[in-house]
């Protein structure tokens, strides 16, 4: 059973989505607020997070940046109605998905299921045996999807599940240009549509976490209407 913390001030979508969640298998942990819930989590954290941005004594942006201090569990934020500006900088700050509010319980429930379902893809098969569970070294990079673990010239870099999975995607054909299109199926399921600016997104922020073990680092081009390609270096 897969453990959900659910953090929002309002406190009807607290109860209305904890019992949706619940119906459905999930343990839920709810908090109003989002210190209370950075405190829980420093004692144990849950499986996966849903956040409001807006939220009194530490919001949902500020909650995102101490939690990718200490882990890259995968978190979803419930963004405003209109609010762009908070999906993108949500999306670049390390949040693997957003929910635009109002939203249909239905359809979170499906992004919380695929999210896991990545997850797992990620972490391959129990006995290590499946094509996705092999260690893949391409010149300076490794990844090994059992330990979801990175490293360039030997750094370790830390990424969410949806950077590793759009990494796992270019590097697994050097040279060869996957599209956005390409890289959405790769990263979120068929239920789920997500825009070219949210892949665009998750891109720049992969660079930059690869950037951080390298400067120079550039095997990640951007082929400009066409999608994105790695150059083995």
């Amino acid at each position: 059973m897969s453990k959900i913390a659910l953090v929002d001030d309002d406190r009807n979508i607290l109860t209305s989505v904890s019992m949706t969640l619940e119906a459905e298998g999930f343990e839920v942990e709810t908090y109003n607020d989002g210190q209370a819930a950075l405190d829980a989590f420093n004692k144990k954290l849950p499986d996966m997070a849903v956040l409001d941005i807006k939220m009194p004594r530490m919001d949902g942006m500020d909650l995102l940046q101490r939690l990718r201090q200490k882990t890259q569990m995968p978190v979803i934020f419930l963004t405003s109605k209109d609010d762009e500006i908070d999906e993108v900088l949500g999306l670049r700050m390390g949040a693997d998905d957003y929910v635009k509010k109002p939203f249909s319980q239905r359809l979170l429930v499906e992004r919380i299921r695929a999210l896991l379902r990545r997850q797992e893809a990620v972490e391959g098969d129990a006995t290590g045996t499946g094509p996705e569970a092999k260690v893949m070294e391409r010149g300076h990079l490794r990844m090994d999807p059992l330990r979801h673990s990175v490293s360039w010239k030997g750094r370790d870099v830390s990424l969410t599940v949806t950077e590793f999975l759009l990494l796992q995607a270019l590097a697994q054909r050097p040279g060869f240009v996957k599209s956005r299109d390409q890289l959405m199926d790769v990263a979120y399921d068929d239920q789920v549509y997500v825009d070219d600016r949210t892949i665009d997104s998750h891109i720049k922020r992969l660079r930059k976490k690869m950037r951080s073990a390298d400067d120079d680092f550039s095997a990640i081009e951007t082929l400009y209407g066409i999608g994105y390609r790695y150059n083995e270096e």
